[in-house]
C-alpha cells in the first residue's frame, strides 16, 4: 500500500538524519526520479521537513545571535516553500497516475488533496520520533517520560488512523468515488507584486 512506502521512506529519512544530525548536511537522494518517481517525492519531501524542524528548534534560542536568527528565518521562510513545491509534485503525481480513472456520476471532492494528507503524515513521523526519544530519556524524571509516553501512544493512534483516511482517499479516486481538484498555492509574502514591502523596494 502506497502508506506502507511512505512510513518506510520517511523513517529512512528521519534515521539517515539523525546520524549526523545536522541541518547543514548535505542532502542525497538515494531514489532515482526516472525510475522511482513517487519514493524520490516522499523522501525529499521527508527531508525537508526534517531540516525544518530543526530549524524551528534553533531559532527558538532565547541567546541566539539576531543576525542570525534573521538568517535563518529566511531559510525557513525558503524551507516552507520547497514544502509547498513538494506538496504541488506529489499531487501532479497522482493526477497523471489516476487521469484514465472514470468518475462515477456522483463522485465527491476530499477536503484536502492527498499530498496534503502526506505532508501532514511526514510531520507526524518527525512528532513520533522525537516523542519517542523524550519518552525514552534517561536523563528525563520519570514523570517526565510517562508523560511524554502517554502523547506517544496519542501520536501512534493518530498515526494509524491518518494513514488508513488517506489509502482510502486514494482507494476512492482510483475507484471513481472521489476526484481531485488541486488549486496551486498562492503564497503572495514572497511575491514582489503582491507582498507591498518587497513591490516598495523595487
Amino acid at each position: 500500500m502506497f502508506t506502507n512506502i511512505a512510513h518506510t521512506i520517511f523513517q529512512e529519512v528521519i534515521d539517515t538524519y539523525h546520524i549526523k544530525d545536522d541541518p547543514y548536511q548535505i542532502f542525497a537522494n538515494p531514489y532515482d526520479k526516472d525510475s522511482h518517481l513517487i519514493e524520490h517525492l516522499l523522501y525529499r519531501k521527508c527531508w525537508i521537513d526534517t531540516v525544518q524542524w530543526h530549524y524551528e528548534d534553533i531559532i527558538r534560542d532565547p541567546n541566539i545571535d539576531p543576525v542570525a536568527a534573521l538568517d535563518l528565518k529566511r531559510k525557513i521562510d525558503a524551507s516552507n516553500q520547497d514544502r509547498t513545491d513538494m506538496v504541488e509534485y506529489i499531487d501532479s503525481y497522482f493526477l497523471d497516475k489516476y487521469k484514465d480513472v472514470e468518475v462515477q456520476e456522483n463522485a465527491t471532492i476530499n477536503t484536502e488533496s492527498p499530498a496534503w494528507g502526506v505532508d501532514r503524515l511526514s510531520i507526524l513521523e518527525l512528532k513520533v520520533y522525537h516523542m519517542k526519544e523524550e519518552a525514552t530519556r534517561e536523563n528525563a524524571s520519570q514523570a517526565h517520560r510517562d508523560a511524554c509516553q502517554e502523547k506517544l501512544n496519542v501520536l501512534l493512534e493518530q498515526r494509524k488512523d491518518l494513514s488508513i483516511a488517506i489509502q482510502q482517499l486514494l482507494d476512492d479516486i482510483a475507484h471513481g468515488r472521489k476526484y481531485m481538484k488541486v488549486y496551486k498555492q498562492m503564497k503572495m509574502y514572497n511575491d514582489e507584486e503582491l507582498n507591498p514591502v518587497l513591490r516598495d523596494l523595487k
